[in-house]
């Protein structure tokens, strides 16, 4: 599995799972143990996906090395620091496992001060070597000059949404200048990958390489150097979609995807939401 060096130096996979919406215990756990036989070694969760102890069991029962995967979980930002640490703590102790690989915020607020403030405890954690790499979820760049500016730590990752119809070439282009790896959530778009001009295009390129277009849509990412974590519970689609790292595409299929792009989002936007303020 190829991995991605990050600005401080650790590797992260470039394919991963994603488990979003996916917090039924055995579902989770089977789901899990089926992954990492297959061979993903990059789980994706999240304290909002109420599935960290799930996650932690199946991992347990897995019984490999801690070092053998990549485990991500995201929080939620806070204006009350100790409430950040307790919202880790409490993650390492359901994931059982002394350290975490990567923690990002999972959104931004609209008040950078909030982003800054809760991110200062990640550096924290980062410090004392709990959390191997910390970064961001769902960052605009106006988000991440803010940030960058006031961080002792560069964040390493920026985790967004990124598919098809919203193919974030200018967000890309910003995070290679500033050493920042991009990682994609939401590569089908809810299912309207498979619909109208983007199901001909995707499937004309799929029959090109005899694949799915599930496998031809993570490979767009893949061979951009986008993380990618598509989530399924179905083994078929889990051990197809793990087959995606196998392909490369030429520059002009890239770009035909590419050109899919309408700016379309299937997912809350970072910079209009409400619902993931803080409130009291």
């Amino acid at each position: 599995m190829k991995k991605i060096k990050l600005n401080d130096n650790c590797q992260i996979p470039i394919l991963g799972l994603g488990t979003f919406k996916n917090n039924d215990e055995k579902t989770v756990v089977k789901t899990i143990l089926s992954a990492l036989k297959i061979g993903y070694r990059h789980i994706d969760t999240a304290k909002a996906y109420h599935n960290e102890k799930y996650i932690g069991n199946a991992l347990k029962l897995s019984e490999l090395k801690r070092e053998e995967y990549f485990l991500t979980t995201k929080i939620k930002i806070h204006p009350n620091q100790d409430v950040v640490r307790k919202l880790i703590n409490e993650s390492l102790k359901d994931l059982q496992t002394k350290y975490l690989d990567l923690v990002l915020i999972h959104w931004p607020s609209h008040d950078h001060n909030l982003n800054y403030e809760t991110y200062q405890v990640l550096e924290e954690y980062y410090e004392k070597g709990i959390i191997k790499s910390i970064g961001v979820s769902n960052f605009s760049i106006h988000h991440l000059k803010e940030l960058i500016l006031r961080a002792k730590i560069k964040p390493q990752i920026n985790q967004v949404e990124l598919h098809p119809g919203l193919n974030q070439l200018p967000l890309q282009k910003f995070l290679i200048s500033e050493n920042i790896a991009l990682q994609s959530y939401g590569p089908f778009m809810k299912g309207n990958v498979f619909t109208g001009s983007y199901f001909d295009t995707l499937n004309e390129i799929a029959k090109k390489y005899d694949a799915t277009i599930a496998q031809i849509v993570i490979a767009w990412g893949l061979n951009r150097n986008i993380i990618m974590i598509p989530m399924s519970t179905n083994p078929i689609n889990l051990a197809s979609n793990f087959l995606a790292k196998n392909i490369k595409l030429t520059e002009e299929d890239i770009e035909k995807i590419n050109n899919l792009n309408a700016g379309r989002r299937v997912y809350t936007d970072p910079d209009n939401n409400s619902i993931y303020l803080y409130k009291e």
